[in-house]
């Protein structure tokens, strides 16, 4: 192979190819950390009752640990398998702003006592970017009749 090939500019479908993966990555990334923050860590670590109870500890009522819940594992599973990704990724940011603000008093770093707000801000943006990018490759809902395949 000559060093000129190699610099060559991919062809427009490699272009989209990789995007494609490369919406993928994100969303699937997304949906694990989703999945698991709903399922392992409120579900099965702290237990819905356990969740609630923090959740009235931090000034929320408590049935919003549910929706929390419901969301996070149901959003999860929208990304990781691809259906309606669009509108889970969308309906999961009223959950990370909610999650941002509840942890902007601790400072910048999630480290800290309490954890920062820079993590629940980047997870924010990056479900936004994955709503605005679309499903990317791999995606089961691509097999729903009309819009539905596209949301």
């Amino acid at each position: 192979m000559s060093v000129q090939s190699s610099l060559a500019v991919p062809a427009a479908s490699e272009q989209v190819g990789s995007a494609a993966l490369g919406a993928f990555i994100l969303r699937v990334t997304l949906g694990v950390l989703s999945f698991s923050h709903g399922f392992i860590l409120k579900a099965l670590t702290f237990g819905f009752a356990g969740t609630a109870g923090y959740f009235e500890s931090i000034g929320y009522p408590g049935f919003f640990a549910y929706l929390v819940i419901i969301g996070e594992i149901a959003g999860g599973l929208g990304l990781i398998f691809g259906v309606l990704p669009r509108l889970a990724a969308i309906a999961m940011l009223p959950i990370l702003i909610g999650a941002t603000l509840q942890h902007v008093g601790n400072g910048w770093l999630f480290s800290g006592t309490g954890g920062g707000w820079e993590f629940p801000v980047v997870w924010t943006v990056l479900l936004v970017a994955s709503a605005l990018i679309g499903p990317g490759a791999f995606a089961l809902g691509r097999k729903l009749p009309g819009r539905l395949a596209s949301l």
